[in-house]
């Protein structure tokens, strides 16, 4: 049998997914659902909460309760690697026009915010193993936010590392001032010399910190996906590594293999 809280949230997940109750409208005030349902309001909060948590409402402080507008969806396919590198090569005027983040959610390169933060830190045990370099190695640190204007909260969290006496042969790629770089991380190797030949991505999924939870602003149940990018170049010499946190409830990871005819 349904607790009392539980009869108040399906009452008010019907009225949502029926859009009785729109994306972005707020509820009635919990002294009046309170009235509705003839419970307390203990009773009342405990049925918000559960909706909070499932990401239906948000609670803003001194205004209410409202339904939660959903947020922007990623599709991240494993096709996105060949279609940068196709650009690597074209014209800057070419590769301004809209990079990895357009191609994942559809956006243009003006509905999007992005910060960048460059630091050099010596290589872990980890990253050193990654690399195939002595630990303590110099290391360039790549921290990448981008988010849709509209939300304010990023789509992922990007740390990606590069071997520092490796990139300080192009001055201007250590240089977070330049960012976003027309072309991404493809053309800035480019620069180097520099052809990628594969591409390997390890995904797994975990609860998330307190900290991703603030900054990606995901609620209580929701995982995050973390995926581990390891770019090795044609003579098979890791080059690239990424470490990339994206939230569960908006991200679809596609996976598209061709297979040979028999």
């Amino acid at each position: 049998m349904a607790k009392l809280y539980e009869r108040i949230a399906d009452g008010l997940r019907q009225d949502i997914r029926a859009g009785q109750l729109a994306s972005g409208e707020k509820l009635p005030a919990e002294t009046a659902l309170a009235e509705r349902y003839g419970k307390s309001l203990p009773t009342v909060r405990q049925a918000l909460g559960v909706l909070e948590a499932e990401g239906l409402i948000e609670k803003v402080h001194g205004r209410g309760n409202f339904v939660r507008r959903p947020r922007r969806r990623v599709e991240r396919s494993s096709e996105r690697h060949q279609w940068e590198k196709d650009r690597a090569r074209q014209p800057e005027e070419v590769r301004r026009t809209t990079g990895a983040t357009e191609h994942d959610t559809g956006l243009t390169i003006d509905d999007l915010e992005f910060s960048a933060k460059y630091d050099e830190v010596p290589a872990s045990s980890d990253l050193a193993e990654v690399f195939g370099v002595p630990e303590g190695t110099r290391l360039l640190e790549r921290s990448y936010r981008t988010s849709y204007r509209e939300e304010g909260v990023p789509f992922n969290l990007v740390r990606s590392y590069l071997v520092y006496d490796t990139v300080a042969a192009n001055p201007d790629l250590l240089n977070e001032e330049l960012e976003p770089w027309p072309g991404g991380t493809q053309n800035q190797l480019f620069t180097l010399g520099i052809e990628l030949g594969q591409i390997t991505e390890r995904i797994t999924a975990r609860p998330p910190t307190a900290e991703e939870s603030e900054e990606l602003g995901i609620k209580a149940g929701v995982s995050v996906l973390v995926l581990r990018k390891t770019s090795t170049d044609t003579e098979g010499r890791v080059v690239e590594f990424s470490e990339i946190t994206l939230p569960g409830d908006r991200t679809e990871m596609v996976f598209t293999t061709p297979l040979d005819r028999w």
